[in-house]
Order: structure tokens, then C-alpha cells, then sequence
């Protein structure tokens, strides 16, 4: 299940990619914003919704949906519903995610983009004590996974919150190497705004619903600190071993630019001089 994931590009990479604008002033504040290599449920997220598909939001990792008595944190939702309970990747049935009550309203009227760079999956036995980094090959960053999103109002406060699930399907090749046996719906840059779109019929809506071609997709292993939603350092990305898939051309691990990420001159030298050989100190 998709619970961990990983923002790093800058604003305005972010608006460039999906061709936004930040929410007017007083709804978005972009001084809250900024890189997070391990955004965990309760954390607030780029996302860009059906309700403002121009507009870049942050909203709160773990629906609520506007009908609950108290919050819930749902962060991921399966597609295929109560249907599947294997999770055989041959499944092509009925996607029960348009039954679900808590998910029937939002599948159909309020989806969203959730912008990543790479998300955290392990093997289903050890989950995040073996955590893996899952990224685009291509070095395409950011992208989008498929979410749902409803806006919660607290009875007893007044105040309103907005939060977001990510939606999940049948795991690709690269997931089953890992040992999972899920993985979040990436969403095609053609299929982004079809998604954001309220009056794209249903059927529609479900046959986006599916694994991303493993081929476009690599990962490697990580240090199990991720585990703690409170460790938040670039260092969480620091690979351990080597890629799922062989890969030849190399970016440097410098490319995450951790002098933006607060690392000090000091720490950057140490991280240089205990780099692992062959080419593992390297991100995506």
C-alpha cells in the first residue's frame, strides 16, 4: 500500500510541469511548501484537484470523507474495491471502488493529481523495514498519481479540511520483484487532465485504473529510517544496493541538490566521503 512517498521539486517546477498557478493568497500560502523526502499520512501535499484543475493546493495526506462524524485518514483506496481480495495482477474485473461508501461520491465527482517525484513501497511481509524508492526511468519528475479528495467540516470547530487518498491497483512486474502486491495508479501526463475532469463518464474514469507499464519504471533499497514519519532528511534517499533493473546512465546523487535542503557544508563532505562504489550514491 502506498503510504509514503516523496516530493522534492520546487514550486516552480511543479507549475511548470502541470502548468498551474498557486491558489490566490490567503488559500495557498507557498512559503509553506517546500521538499519532503518522506510525506506520511497527516502531512499536508501539493495536489491539484477537479474543483481547481489551474490551481496548485495543499491539502492533507488522509481522506475524510464530508459525511464522517470524526476523521479517518484513509490514504489509499483500492480500485478494485471488495473485489480482487488476492490481488491477482489478472484481474480485469468490475473496479467496486465506485461502490465503496466511502469512495463513491469522490471516484465520480472529486479526483485529483498527487504530485510526487518517487513513492515508498516494500515487501508485503516486511513493508518498511525493506523499503524500496520507486521512480520514473526516464528521470521524469515529477508525475501524478490518481487520488480522491473531499473537504471535511469539524462540528465542534468550524473548521473545514481538505484531505486526499491516493488510489491503489494490482501490482506491475517491478512491485511483484519487490515483494509487493500493490502499487499507486500512475497516471499518463496524456490521462492527467481527462482525470481531473468531473463529467468524464465513469467507465472512463475506471479504465484509467490500471498498472503502469513496469518497463518506464525502476527502484532501489533505502535505509528503514523511513519508517518514522518524523525522519525527514535527504539522506532517507541515499541508496543501500543496487537497482531492481540494471540501469547504465547515471544520475549524480547531487541532483537532489541538498545544499537546498538545509544539509550543511560540513555534513555534505561526510555524506561525499562514505558514498557506496560503483556508482550507488546516485538519486533516481
Amino acid at each position: 500500500m502506498c503510504g509514503r512517498y516523496v516530493v522534492i521539486s520546487k514550486l516552480k517546477k511543479i507549475e511548470k510541469r502541470f502548468r498551474t498557478k498557486p491558489m490566490p493568497e490567503g488559500l495557498f500560502d507557498p512559503a509553506a511548501f517546500g521538499p519532503n523526502t518522506n510525506v506520511s499520512i497527516g502531512d499536508y501535499a501539493p495536489v491539484i484537484t477537479s474543483e481547481f484543475p489551474d490551481q496548485l493546493q495543499l491539502l492533507k495526506f488522509g481522506l475524510t470523507p464530508f459525511w464522517a462524524k470524526k476523521p479517518m485518514y484513509l490514504f489509499n483506496a483500492r480500485s478494485e474495491g471488495d473485489h480482487n481480495k488476492e490481488d491477482s495482477p489478472q484481474y480485469h474485473g468490475t473496479m467496486g471502488i465506485i461502490n465503496k461508501p466511502a469512495f463513491r461520491h469522490t471516484i465520480r465527482r472529486k479526483r485529483c493529481l498527487v504530485i510526487v517525484d518517487a513513492f515508498i513501497e516494500g515487501p508485503k511481509k516486511e513493508r518498511l523495514s525493506k523499503p524500496y524508492l520507486v521512480y520514473m526511468r526516464d528521470g521524469e519528475r515529477p508525475f501524478a498519481l490518481a487520488g480522491i479528495w473531499d473537504s471535511w467540516t469539524n462540528k465542534d470547530t468550524g473548521e473545514v479540511i481538505s484531505s486526499y487518498a491516493i488510489i491503489t491497483t494490482t501490482a506491475n512486474a517491478l512491485l511483484r520483484e519487490i515483494g509487493h502486491h500493490r502499487s499507486p495508479v500512475v497516471l499518463s501526463e496524456q490521462h492527467e487532465q481527462e482525470w481531473l475532469d468531473p463529467e468524464l463518464p465513469l467507465g472512463d474514469v475506471t479504465s484509467l485504473l490500471r498498472p503502469y507499464p513496469a518497463e518506464e519504471m525502476n527502484a532501489y533499497p533505502i535505509s528503514p529510517r523511513i519508517k518514522s514519519s518524523k525522519n525527514k532528511d535527504p539522506l532517507l534517499l541515499e541508496p543501500m544496493g543496487e537497482r531492481i533493473y540494471p540501469e547504465y546512465d547515471y544520475e549524480l546523487y547531487q541532483d537532489l541538490k541538498l545544499e537546498g535542503m538545509g544539509m550543511t557544508q560540513a555534513r555534505k563532505r561526510k555524506n561525499n566521503e562514505s558514498k557506496p562504489p560503483n556508482n550507488q550514491g546516485t538519486l533516481f
